[in-house]
Parts: C-alpha cells; structure tokens; sequence
C-alpha cells in the first residue's frame, strides 16, 4: 500500500475484481460508503430510487460524472456487470479511495449501487458518505440535462 500513496493516478492501486453487490460485506470501520437501490435487498447506507434511466444511459452520465471530479481516475471496466471502478486521491496526502457503480434494470428503473471506500486508515471522518451523495447529486442533474 506504501506504493499506493507515491503514485498518481490509478498507479499503485491493486488490480481490482469486479465487486459482487450482493455478497459484500461491509467492514466494521467507519470509512466506506455504500448507496443501494431503495426496491434492492442489502445492506447499504443509503438508499435511491430507480432512475428513470437505463443502465447505459446511467453508467455514460457517471462517466461524465467521474471525469468532472477532482483527483478522480478511471481504474478499471467490467461491461458484462455494467460496473466501473475509479480512484479517487485525497488533496493533502494523496490517498487512494476506491468508487464503484453499477447501474442495473430493478422494478421501476435503473437501480444504482454507489460505493466509495478507503484503501488506508479506519475513519474516513464522513468523506466516502459525502463524496457518495456528491456523486449522486451530480448524476441526477447529469441525467435531467441529457
């Protein structure tokens, strides 16, 4: 991880899988974020209602999305999943955290699973939760201009 924090960009992160929704087990300490469908069983922190979107219109407007934030880097595409994953670099000190969406047909819509979580430390004092709803807020005005 010491590699982690003296690479740019996407350098230095692990190589990632593509994460599972519905066998993820949160962690015990306070620094991820996890936004989940409302209509979707899970354990998430916060909840959305399906976008009235499809999954390719969601995941194109979260594109925009990630390339409009600050210090964010494409890190990895899993198109059988509709998943991507992005690298996220603190301002100060340089750490990596770690976004994942996915976007999903669910009754009603495009259901979204939103996860932001850190790679280094146990508290993230409530940066993954408000760079979560950060993500979403953006989105939601991405898809009312498309």
């Amino acid at each position: 991880m010491i590699s982690a924090l003296f690479s740019r960009g996407a350098a230095g992160v692990p190589s990632p899988a593509p994460l599972d929704f519905a066998t993820l087990q949160l962690p015990a300490s306070p620094n991820t974020c996890l936004l989940t469908p409302s209509v979707a069983a899970g354990q998430g922190h916060l909840q959305r209602d399906p976008l009235p979107a499809s999954p390719e219109a969601v995941m194109a407007a979260l594109d925009r999305v990630a390339a409009g934030m600050a210090r964010t880097y494409p890190l990895a595409r899993f198109p059988a999943r509709n998943q991507a994953q992005w690298v996220v670099r603190s301002a100060l000190i340089n750490y990596p955290d770690i976004v994942v969406a996915e976007a999903a047909p669910v009754e009603g819509g495009t259901g979204l699973w939103l996860y932001s979580r850190s790679l280094i430390g146990y508290s993230d004092l409530g940066v993954n939760r408000a760079r979560v709803l950060a993500w979403l807020e953006a989105l939601e005005a991405a898809l009312r201009g498309a």
